[in-house]
């Protein structure tokens, strides 16, 4: 009986440990995106060597940084840590914010050649126009909050679900746009990190702020709205 019992006990053993392997290998990691254009295909609003650095090693960075996270947290669940759960918090959210902005940011750019800068039309268009007087209104508007905001971060023109209504929000560090509301949904986000300009316009962000908008993807946007305001 004693031994019968044992080799149970080795079974078992062995079976959460298979368990917890399969468990481990079936945790998600996430990948940097590939770009829909060429790093030097948003020139001269923004330089090659920018968006290579910007796309290449600071995204991946923050991939890095959210899959490592993610694996401590799984293990620290899986031991019941739940000391180790709480400190990973920040990292999940920051280095996770960086991958959810980057990833909408790559998408609200697009090459002159492909429509970048094009105006909105249909109900986006309309929705600028009633919620802020026109398209130039509210860029003066991205630009004077973008300009001012202290330190790092971004500016953003989200759907407020709940009220119907579009609305210029800023957020720090790389909180996304969802850490203002539940309800907000990014249309359009434009990183005011110092990663994201420094090379080409030094310290002068306001200038980066006028130039970007000459190779904004508004169609992109416009889709975003389309399907969330249905």
């Amino acid at each position: 009986m004693a031994l019968r019992s044992l080799a149970t006990r080795k079974t078992l053993t062995l079976a959460l440990k298979s368990t917890r392997l399969a468990q481990s290998r079936a945790l998600q990691t996430f990948s940097l995106p590939d770009l829909p254009y060429d790093y030097g295909a948003l020139e001269p609003a923004i330089s090659g060597e920018i968006m290579q650095l910007h796309h290449q090693k600071h995204h991946q960075t923050y991939i890095t940084n959210y899959n490592k996270a993610l694996e401590q947290l799984h293990d620290a669940i899986q031991k019941g840590d739940s000391s180790t759960v709480v400190k990973l918090q920040s990292a999940i959210k920051f280095n996770g914010g960086g991958h959810i902005n980057h990833s909408i940011f790559w998408k609200n750019l697009a090459p002159i050649s492909e429509g970048g800068g094009e105006p909105p039309h249909g109900s986006l268009g309309w929705a600028i126009d009633t919620n802020f007087g026109s398209l130039e209104s509210l860029i003066q508007k991205m630009n004077a909050e973008g300009a001012a905001l202290q330190g790092s971060g971004w500016v953003w023109l989200g759907l407020d679900k709940e009220l119907k209504k579009l609305v210029v929000e800023t957020t720090t560090n790389q909180d996304p746009l969802v850490t203002n509301g539940p309800n907000l949904v990014p249309l359009l986000g434009i990183d005011v990190w110092e990663h994201a300009y420094y090379l080409q316009y030094k310290n002068v962000r306001p200038d980066y702020l006028k130039n970007v908008w000459k190779v904004i993807n508004w169609k992109y946007a416009s889709e975003v709205y389309e399907k969330e305001s249905a």
